[in-house]
């Protein structure tokens, strides 16, 4: 098990942020490249069409789809995330995404199997398409990051593990919201649903 020492206070010479940054930038670059642009346009086009949207996820991939669905709401979306309180129930003409790295996370699992039973559409987002999700959803998107799983197959990187799955998926969905920021709706019309109560 690794412990960090955190007693240890490194100098300035040592801590190399920048070639950390760059190094983590280049990675993302190398990993988006490869993006099944088909893919990736069957999801904006079932954002589009949806009646709501649905999202679940855990852990920090967690973190990074309730960014994307906040966003998905101040589009003027029906964007819900699963579990809260509020969260109405799916149906046919919904869209449930899940973002999972290993593909096997347990409540994301469920949630999937839950909206197929719901005949909801499902789509993931993926580091594991050979998977239980991978093989629920109806679509989904691979980005073949570092994942908990810690496969051979998964590609070199120089961060923890599942870090690179996750911030790839971060910069995917912020992408698909500039998408949808700039030909979805009049630019600008979104800072009346930003929140007021916070």
């Amino acid at each position: 098990m690794l412990l960090i020492d955190f007693s240890a206070r490194p100098g300035p010479e040592d801590l190399k942020i920048t070639e950390k940054v760059d190094a983590i930038l280049d990675e993302n670059r190398r990993l988006l490249q490869d993006l099944d642009k088909e893919a990736v346009d069957a999801f904006v086009r079932k954002i589009l069409t949806a009646r709501k949207v649905f999202c679940s996820a855990q852990g920090r991939s967690g973190f990074i789809l309730r960014c994307f669905c906040m966003r998905l709401m101040h589009l003027g979306s029906q964007a819900h995330f699963c579990g809260e309180t509020v969260t109405p129930a799916l149906g046919r003409e919904d869209l449930l995404i899940v973002l999972s790295g290993s593909g096997e996370t347990p409540s994301t699992v469920e949630a999937v199997r839950s909206a197929k039973d719901c005949r909801t559409y499902t789509i993931g987002i993926l580091g594991n398409l050979d998977s239980t999700i991978g093989s629920l959803v109806d679509g989904s998107i691979h980005l073949p990051g570092t994942t908990k799983l810690c496969k051979k197959s998964e590609p070199q990187s120089v961060q923890m593990s599942g870090s690179l799955f996750e911030q790839a998926s971060f910069l995917l969905l912020e992408a698909v919201v500039q998408v949808l920021y700039q030909d979805a709706i009049d630019m600008g019309s979104v800072s009346p649903r930003h929140a007021v109560i916070e």
